[in-house]
């Protein structure tokens, strides 16, 4: 028998000099002071400090932007960067962060939206600068064409008495935000915050996340770019109706979008998925482009009305074996298959075979992905009972996600440069250092036995080498 070898013995102590922690988190900092997020929020919120005296209140609303993207849950967790002056320099209390948000109304608010966008642009052009810019979509084992944006709703639980929260839908009580993620990038274009009982699919709301999502993006791109909307459904067909008119209308302004939007199985749908012959279900395909086992899709357009959608509307079913637990409604048990349905303005002509149509309408599926990593990244949870600091906070959530999109895009390369927050945080963003001074240097000295210590190195060396932009 072999015995195991114990650890090392320790004597633990609280008298530490030089050493810091979450020093790969000035890599944040400084990335927002590189794309000019640092200035934009500081002229967005300049009204907020009257006297010019005291912390800026745009510093204040980068640096609760990095402890988010670091993982910070709570304003108090402030306390890690403001208690590493060395790496992070002066960095404001809990109450001067809370003075900021509650200061933060529609008006600070729609300038903050608008400083992110600058910034955005700021970061795009700093991408195709140094050769790494934005890039595709896949499906099915294609690139899509131009920019994808995906919207979906998500519920958020809020634990304690907040203004607006609410009762929801699935018998729990809080917020119901309503988000836009650029797929390309896993960005987060825009985000409204909403009570508990508001409606998944209302399509106002749609509406209105999907022009602040458009406004984010660089007029470059903006304009001249294919734009795919994707969604899980926008509400009823009158709803629907409305979001999908006010897709078609975009182009008008020049805006070259399409759509591909869940749609209910009505009774209509479902007459006509029973009278399809066999020969027109053809085999759906996986996310690389091999079949799919056990799903077909076919096409409905021509059997199932619809008048008051854009021309060209296409509408599509997918049937598969339902996986175990699956919820099934009454007429998927009567056919044993599990059906979902969407529409679409892709043309065949475009290439918009059904099989390809479909697998990038299921690709839509990531932006769960995308929601699960914001709510570890700010708003999964809300720090104030006053509604205004929670859409505040949920804004500063979505700065937190797009600085760490930036820093996978303009800074890493290999598996980190698609890696989740999760394994960032764990790799890099907190990696222990010591502070040196020497020659009127200050110097972070990153341990020499970090596994990604040449990963982290290497980031901040792009940093230093990124173009800055006119002054």
């Amino acid at each position: 028998m072999h015995t195991t070898r114990s650890r090392p013995k320790l004597v633990v102590s609280a008298d530490g000099q030089g050493v810091v922690n979450h020093a790969g988190s000035r890599l944040l900092a400084d990335l927002a002071d590189a794309t000019s997020l640092t200035s934009a929020f500081s002229g967005a919120l300049h009204r907020l400090r009257p006297r010019g005296t005291g912390h800026d209140p745009g510093r204040v609303a980068v640096d609760l932007a990095v402890m988010l993207a670091d993982g910070g849950e709570a304003i108090a967790d402030l306390a890690v960067l403001r208690d590493q002056r060395d790496v992070f320099g002066p960095v404001a209390s809990a109450p001067t962060a809370w003075r900021v948000l509650a200061g933060i109304d529609a008006a600070a608010l729609n300038a903050l939206r608008a400083a992110r966008a600058r910034t955005r642009e700021v970061a795009w052009l700093q991408a195709d600068e140094t050769g790494h810019p934005i890039p595709p979509s896949h499906a099915g084992g294609r690139e899509l064409p131009g920019l994808v944006l995906d919207i979906d709703a998500t519920l958020v639980t809020c634990h304690s008495e907040k203004e607006q929260s609410a009762a929801t839908y699935k018998r729990g009580f809080g917020y119901h935000p309503m988000l836009c993620f650029l797929d390309n990038t896993g960005e987060a274009l825009a985000g409204v915050l909403r009570p508990g009982n508001a409606g998944a699919n209302t399509a106002a709301d749609h509406i209105t996340v999907l022009d602040q999502a458009l406004s984010q993006i660089p007029d470059a791109h903006r304009h001249g770019t294919p734009v795919l909307i994707r969604a899980d459904s926008a509400g009823s067909a009158g709803s629907a109706k409305a979001f999908l008119a006010h897709l078609r209308a975009l182009r008008q302004r020049g805006i070259q979008t399409t759509f591909s939007v869940g749609h209910a199985v009505t009774e209509q749908v479902r007459k006509a998925i029973r009278v399809l012959p066999g020969q027109v279900w053809h085999p759906a395909l996986e996310q690389d482009g091999a079949l799919r086992a056990g799903a077909e899709v076919a096409e409905l357009s021509g059997l199932v009305d619809l008048t008051g959608y854009p021309d060209g509307t296409r509408i599509i079913v997918r049937r598969e074996r339902p996986h175990p637990g699956a919820q099934l409604s009454l007429f998927d048990q009567d056919e044993g298959m599990r059906h979902q349905v969407f529409l679409t303005d892709t043309p065949l002509a475009g290439g918009g075979s059904i099989q390809y149509l479909e697998v990038r309408h299921r690709a839509h599926a990531r932006v769960e992905d995308h929601i699960r990593c914001g709510k570890t990244t700010g708003f999964g949870r809300f720090p104030s009972r006053h509604f205004a600091i929670n859409q505040a906070w949920l804004e500063l959530s979505l700065t937190a996600i797009d600085l760490l999109a930036w820093t996978r895009t303009l800074l890493l390369d290999g598996e980190l440069a698609t890696a989740e927050p999760k394994k960032l945080r764990y790799r890099l963003l907190h990696a222990a250092a010591r502070i040196t001074r020497g020659a009127r240097r200050l110097r972070l000295r990153i341990a020499a036995t970090w596994p990604w210590r040449h990963e982290l190195t290497a980031a901040f060396s792009r940093l230093v080498a990124l173009p800055r932009p006119a002054t």
